[in-house]
């Protein structure tokens, strides 16, 4: 007898026993992310000081690989996931947002605000996300603003242009809370600041060049591999949208959050972001614990599933066609009704 399916919202209970952080592990994550990467900087700084700029260069991918891996901690502290101490989290979240050049408390806001409107037609604050409009919403635009979405979902913009302009424009003003106090603002100049004092220590001790060439290029890589990875979290054919009075938050997580299986190292060097449709049901789980909520509650792994080879596909995915219910291409929405 095949057993029943479990009820979306019974799933936020049933994980309530994985949201326990240890913080001898958590501590433990930190240093295995920041000790190679703050190596393979100085290393990689001394090979371009000395000439060999091209080896530089080549570090800065598995540097850019351990940036990721510190943004994801500094998500799991926004979440207040990483340790038990709400300061601990917060401290933590500031500090490595020096090194990710993204101001914690603003950037957690933006995130906050996704995780209660993921998926929901109706509430797409734009803030922190990814515009998706749907097959008739493009089809209403007049040219301009047509040629303007298409430009904006272009692969080198999504994922070159659009990278470059979060980290070195969108981020260093509070756009979308500019009239909510001084919070964002004390925030995202506060990070702005620390960022430049860090970097201008280092300019002092390392050189101009090494250290312009090498970080800017980790942060333009990093930035580009973590915005595919949240493309495909929620930009893939089966995703799950809705308007308003048919959304459910829970419903919503499983349904319209990836399950992206990446193998191994890229699981450990994504720590376990790919396990998104989890981690929307319940955002308090450390990403250690992902792994063995997985193993305990295998109906999960089948889930909203894609492969590296599927998330690679679904970059040209850029409409909601609220007619079949699925993501689809341009091509695709030429010629629908």
């Amino acid at each position: 007898m095949t057993a029943e399916p479990i009820p979306a919202k019974a799933w936020f209970k049933i994980l309530a026993p994985y949201r326990e952080p240890h913080t001898a592990r958590s501590i433990f994550e930190i240093a295995v992310t920041v000790t190679p990467l703050l190596a393979l900087w100085g290393v990689a700084w001394q090979l371009y000081a000395h000439g060999f700029w091209w080896a530089a260069l080549l570090l800065t991918v598995p540097s850019a690989a351990f940036l990721v891996r510190l943004f994801l901690i500094q998500h799991d502290c926004g979440h207040g996931a990483f340790f038990r101490n709400r300061q601990a989290n917060e401290w933590v979240g500031r500090i490595v947002g020096i090194f990710t050049v993204t101001p914690y408390h603003y950037w957690r806001q933006a995130h906050a605000l996704h995780h209660a409107t993921s998926g929901n037609l109706d509430r797409r604050s734009g803030l922190g996300e990814i515009e998706t409009l749907t097959v008739d919403e493009y089809k209403a635009l007049p040219p301009l603003k047509r040629l303007g979405y298409r430009l904006y979902r272009h692969p080198l913009v999504m994922f070159g242009l659009g990278p470059a302009y979060v980290f070195i424009v969108s981020q260093r003003l509070p756009i979308g809370m500019m009239r909510q106090g001084w919070r964002p603002w004390a925030s995202v100049i506060g990070n702005s600041l620390a960022a430049l004092v860090g970097l201008s220590a280092l300019i002092w001790l390392f050189g101009l060049g090494p250290v312009l060439t090498v970080n800017i290029a980790t942060m333009l890589l990093a930035g580009s591999a973590g915005v595919w990875l949240f493309y495909v979290q929620h930009q893939f054919e089966e995703a799950s949208w809705a308007r308003e009075g048919a959304w459910n938050r829970d419903e919503a997580a499983l349904a319209g959050s990836s399950h992206l299986h990446l193998p191994q190292p890229l699981r450990w060097m994504t720590a376990n972001i790919g396990v998104h449709h989890v981690h929307h049901l319940s955002s308090r789980i450390p990403f250690y614990h992902l792994p063995k909520v997985l193993k305990d509650h295998p109906e999960l792994r089948a889930m909203s599933r894609l492969s590296l080879r599927d998330a690679v596909s679904a970059v040209r995915l850029a409409l909601w066609d609220e007619a079949s219910g699925r993501m689809v291409s341009f091509r695709e929405a030429r010629g629908r009704v």
